[in-house]
């Protein structure tokens, strides 16, 4: 069974999955680049039966290559930045593939700031892609094959997907509570997943400190710097875009133009007032 880690792109997704990575795959919670590979990406060209030669195509495969490669007796973490919408009628999972959710939420103004620095966007550019009811991540390789489709929507949309989901259970954790109260927030997390596994242990305190520690996004950002990042855009340029950039040091109210980050208040502003973002 599969316990996604979801969020829409540049919201801690990878922050999230390197603690769970260090405490649930490490012997002291010491974390390394390599402990991610436990973690791996969905939809994506490793986890595909069969070529998908379309968008549709590829979503018409999610669930089966599910059932194909992952065993529903057992646990699985699996990373995604796919929407639960459906596409053309066809889910991204059900209750069968799926035993829960852990859902990763950022305010859109510091999104829209990170996916400037990543996606190498302008703010405009962006704010078009955060608005666009058929945004998706995808990239064709040589032999044509779109396994690794990912369907975003809009922000919006992706939040209210998996908000609004009741088939499984998902808990949302806010970024910005990650740096505010770490240790309750990552508390938090692991008793949702022994919960889901019905495993009654007793956090590792000494490992889960450790896997705290070493995850820190400091650390995180100068272990890139040192070693390389697989999973950025640019690991293999010479003038490299760093996948670990500002972190909680992104603060949209130095970076937005007055003018942008009203737009995106006007956009989004009924999120945002849920989610205590004003």
């Amino acid at each position: 069974m599969i316990i996604w880690i979801s969020s829409y792109p540049k919201s801690g997704n990878t922050y999230v999955r390197s603690f769970l990575s260090a405490y649930y795959y490490s012997k002291s919670g010491e974390f390394d680049f390599n402990l991610l590979l436990n973690i791996k990406q969905f939809p994506s060209e490793r986890f595909a039966n069969n070529k998908s030669y379309t968008f549709i195509n590829a979503a018409e495969n999610w669930i089966n290559n599910q059932n194909i490669f992952f065993d529903k007796n057992k646990i699985f973490f699996l990373k995604t930045h796919n929407s639960l919408e459906p596409y053309f009628g066809n889910k991204f999972t059900t209750p069968i593939q799926t035993l829960g959710a852990i859902y990763i939420v950022r305010d859109p103004r510091n999104i829209l700031t990170s996916m400037c620095n990543h996606f190498s966007l302008t703010p405009d550019e962006a704010f078009a892609k955060m608005i666009d009811s058929n945004a998706s991540l995808s990239r064709k390789i040589l032999n044509e094959d779109y396994s690794n489709f990912t369907f975003l929507g809009s922000w919006s949309n992706h939040y209210k997907s998996w908000k609004n989901n009741f088939s499984f259970k998902t808990l949302f954790i806010r970024y910005e509570d990650l740096n505010k109260n770490k240790h309750t927030e990552f508390k938090k997390i692991i008793n949702f997943i022994e919960s889901l596994t019905k495993k009654n242990y007793s956090i590792d305190k000494k490992k889960f400190e450790n896997s705290i520690n070493s995850t820190d996004f400091i650390n995180l950002k100068k272990k890139e710097i040192s070693e390389g990042f697989g999973e950025s855009l640019d690991y293999d340029k010479k003038d490299k875009t760093n996948f670990f950039n500002l972190g909680f040091k992104n603060k949209w109210q130095n970076i937005l133009t007055k003018e942008m980050s009203t737009k995106i208040k006007n956009q989004f502003l009924n999120e945002i007032k849920e989610l205590e973002y004003e």
